[in-house]
């Protein structure tokens, strides 16, 4: 009897341990929306309709070195401070989670990057940040958990180093890198 009352006393005290999504976790990441925006680019559009196999797309055997596909665009930029993926890339990651899903042998490496404009602690905090959201965007539209790596370079590896606007939105980005190259 005490063995049956101890095993239900556990079952209720886990049960009341269990956690469950409160609203402040869903909305973690946070955008600051009070900074002026600078966009010195135009938007990226897709240049494979979202119908069509990656793996039939011609020119030398290989989609990712095409330059006319989506696929050779391998830059996902974000906002200051920010890890969420603007739509205007959403295309682009989902081309490559969709490739990823084609070819389950094909692994990746997403590599965050943050601007110069924090300590390093906190830019490759934010560069994993950023990694993991495309890599958690990448697994929801298909590709499996092991073909996608995630990793941070923080402030290490500017595109730019100028001290302006325009540059720093060079360096806040994830760039995807596939295995062997």
């Amino acid at each position: 009897m005490k063995k049956l009352i101890f095993g239900i006393s556990i079952l209720t005290l886990l049960a009341g341990c269990s956690s469950t999504p409160t609203k402040e976790q869903d909305g973690a990441a946070v955008e600051d929306r009070t900074k002026p925006k600078v966009v010195d680019r135009e938007p990226v559009k897709p240049a494979v309709p979202t119908t069509q196999s990656l793996k039939d797309t011609p020119v030398s055997g290989n989609p990712l070195k095409d330059p006319g596909n989506i696929l050779s665009k391998r830059s996902i930029f974000f906002d200051y401070d920010s890890n969420l993926v603007k739509d205007e890339f959403k295309p682009i990651v989902t081309a490559h989670a969709r490739y990823l899903q084609q070819n389950p042998k094909t692994k990746m490496r997403v590599e965050g990057n943050a601007d110069d404009r924090g300590s390093r602690e906190y830019n490759l905090a934010l560069g994993q940040r950023r990694a993991e959201a495309v890599k958690q965007m990448m697994q929801l539209l298909g590709a499996r958990p092991e073909q996608v790596e995630s990793v941070s370079f923080g402030e290490e590896k500017p595109r730019c180093t100028d001290p302006a606007e325009s540059c720093w939105s060079q360096n806040r980005r994830g760039d995807i890198a596939y295995q062997g190259e």
